[in-house]
């Protein structure tokens, strides 16, 4: 009687824990070899992106021809249609994953609804077993060696219970796991849905921009660098605007309201980093005095492909957007531009955007996506111009007696509210 009670018991807990779901198996192996099969696919795209991107950066470095706008603007649209694809296979892999994810999730459901059962009712029968005295078991034992083995076995199914338990425990545990990895996959799949529709339209952007520089060149060498005069005369112009009003500014600016230059209070706004021109009196600057009037470059310039995302380098407000490119085709700036201003004192501009991805008002936290790396307004080349400034001594203003910038809105300073990005930026 007690061996096939104690029989009862196994049984019961080997029906919770011993309950294999070789369909649900087959299909996480099957998801297994299609992510295995696309992440191939994904490495040969990156390294694909990754030579376009050397292309890009060495015809950056010679000279600015029609020729070579042209060649760089066709490499510009294959990066991104790589981008295109590659942000597709993470769409498709993404999915797999968050599939294999459900089917863990309900295994493990399942698992711990059987398990559950299972220990309850053994426990319920120890119980039982555990109601009856030394001296019932003693007398309703054939022998004293019945007794003693019956004794030691119930001991031994105890054990095995609470082990039981234990695991239940750990299978609740790596459920929450296995849920909260779910939504984050989710979350990754509506971002990626959201880069794929932001760089078609960056796609489309640049065939644009190829198709108006042949219209306007005529497909001609010396047009295009009677072009690129007439933006540099534009640009001085507006250049000597700015500071003129900018020089007439005398905001007295408290060195305590922001904090002292430290390595790392901000973050990069770029995954990779290339230097193209630092902040102040750089040979570039020095060597078009026209366009800075004398006063430096007033940020760092990254050299970055069009398309790249741009990131808050600290977490806090939207106080501006704009575009200097909505008065064509005068008026050379910063084109698509974002200023944000941070809890510490510091604001931070990124500007020569393709694609703004944020409103004025809105909170950002570090690492977010503010926009896309572009080629508006006056630029010599797709890059990022990054601005840090004293809070206290920028503000957004319009211009309403420019000349060729009639109207619009961009970040100005006093002189003393620029600072050098390079002071609070990582290491390099």
């Amino acid at each position: 009687m007690q061996a096939r009670f104690f029989i009862l018991i196994l049984v019961l807990l080997s029906i919770g824990f011993y309950n294999p779901r070789i369909s649900n198996a087959t299909k996480v192996d099957e998801i297994k070899t299609k992510i295995e099969e696309r992440t191939a696919t994904m490495t040969k795209l990156e390294e694909e992106i990754a030579q376009y991107q050397k292309e890009i950066e060495k015809v950056g470095e010679e000279k600015q021809t029609l020729n070579n706008e042209v060649y760089r603007l066709n490499l510009d649209k294959k990066k991104l249609t790589s981008d295109i694809s590659l942000t597709n296979d993470k769409i498709y892999t993404t999915s797999l994953t968050v599939e294999k994810l459900d089917i863990d999730v309900k295994d493990k459901e399942s698992k711990i609804e059987q398990n559950t059962v299972a220990i309850s009712e053994t426990i319920r029968l120890i119980n039982e077993s555990d109601s009856n005295s030394l001296v019932e078991m003693l007398l309703s034992a054939d022998n004293i060696s019945d007794f003693l083995s019956s004794t030691e076995d119930l001991q031994k199914f105890q054990t095995s219970v609470r082990e039981k338990t234990n695991d239940l425990i750990n299978l609740k545990s790596n459920l929450e796991i296995d849920k909260n990895q779910t939504e984050e996959k989710k979350r990754e799949l509506v971002n990626y849905y959201s880069e794929l529709e932001d760089k078609k339209i960056i796609v489309d952007s640049t065939k644009k921009e190829k198709d108006q520089l042949l219209t306007v060149t005529k497909n001609k060498e010396s047009n295009y660098k009677q072009i690129l005069e007439e933006k540099q005369k534009l640009m001085a112009e507006f250049q000597k605007e700015v500071s003129d009003l900018e020089s007439q500014l005398k905001i007295e600016i408290d060195p305590n309201s922001f904090p002292a230059p430290e390595s790392g209070v901000l973050s990069w706004p770029l995954d990779n980093i290339r230097i193209t021109q630092f902040f102040g009196n750089t040979l570039f600057a020095s060597q078009n005095a026209q366009v800075y009037n004398g006063n430096g470059h007033n940020g760092v310039d990254f050299g970055v492909s069009s398309g790249t995302k741009v990131k808050a380098v600290l977490g806090g407000v939207v106080k501006g957007t704009g575009n200097t490119d909505t008065i064509p085709p005068k008026c050379y700036s910063y084109g698509k531009w974002v200023l944000i201003e941070h809890n510490n004192g510091l604001s931070t501009l990124y500007a020569h955007l393709s694609l703004i991805k944020v409103e004025p008002g809105q909170f950002v936290n570090e690492g977010d996506i503010i926009g896309y790396s572009g080629n508006t307004g006056y630029s010599t080349g797709p890059h990022l111009h990054f601005g840090v400034y004293a809070t206290a001594g920028v503000q957004i203003q319009q211009f309403t007696n420019s000349i060729n910038c009639k109207d619009k809105f961009i970040p100005i300073a006093s002189l003393n509210a620029y600072l050098n990005p390079m002071d609070y930026l990582p290491k390099l």
